[in-house]
């Protein structure tokens, strides 16, 4: 497994990130969208549980208008700086970002073909909104959000046609569960609604996956990225 920071050409400069290379040297592409804490020590981590799994990984910084390359703690002073950078970050940002981040992974001699998308809280929301107006072929959302909030929800759900799945907490003050109610809802009038899956993790709170935090839960963790993976295979 081969890992190195790489250059990504979009429409306001030039972006970092990170790649990482599988063991077999090619695989499935996946683009690995982060918290809003900055591509730090545990979404690197992550990348490379992805990439030991068979996938050709890549992890663009998205703050690298604002503060390239930053990595943030997950409480105190570094989660304040954290939600105020997340605030700079448009929409249109984030998507053309996306957009560079998959015809650079597509690119790439590693990435064997198809690409899906996963991403954690921030990133959830943004892996949906690379489903709706990115073109990968699969997304899996893990308790995205802002979600709910997009005010033309339903309008994006009917532009994903690919499979995407959703993981939620079942303590997680940020997205309540008529905001998971409204996803579901969304998506049940998309046109690949039959793909949707949305699982529920009830003793679990808000960013349940990372070992970083003190939210962390094993269990979940656990039963949540076999789900992804079983899901993920789709790409292979």
């Amino acid at each position: 497994m081969h890992t190195e920071w790489i250059s990504v050409p979009t429409s306001g400069g030039t972006m970092d990130a990170f790649f990482v290379r599988p063991p077999a040297g090619h695989g499935p592409g996946l683009l690995l969208l982060q918290e809003i804490f900055g591509v730090n020590a545990h979404v690197r981590a992550v990348a490379e549980q992805c990439a030991l799994a068979g996938f050709s990984v890549l992890v663009p910084d998205l703050f690298w208008r604002e503060a390239p390359r930053i990595e943030l703690d997950y409480v105190g002073e570094d989660r304040d700086r954290a939600l105020a950078l997340m605030r700079t970050l448009t929409r249109e940002q984030a998507v053309a970002d996306m957009q560079a981040s998959l015809a650079a992974l597509r690119a790439r001699p590693e990435c064997s073909g198809r690409v899906g998308a996963v991403g954690y809280c921030m990133g959830g929301r943004l892996a949906f909104l690379a489903a709706a107006l990115c073109g990968v072929d699969a997304a899996v959302c893990y308790y995205g959000g802002g979600i709910a909030a997009q005010p033309d929800l339903a309008a994006l759900a009917e532009r994903i046609t690919v499979p995407v799945q959703f993981h939620h907490a079942g303590h997680d003050p940020s997205i309540p569960p008529e905001a998971v109610a409204a996803v579901r809802t969304a998506m049940a009038t998309a046109p690949a609604a039959a793909q949707a899956e949305f699982h529920d993790y009830p003793q679990a709170q808000h960013g349940f996956n990372c070992w970083a935090r003190a939210a962390h839960d094993p269990a979940s963790a656990v039963l949540a990225q076999g789900r992804s993976l079983v899901f993920l295979s789709q790409l292979f």
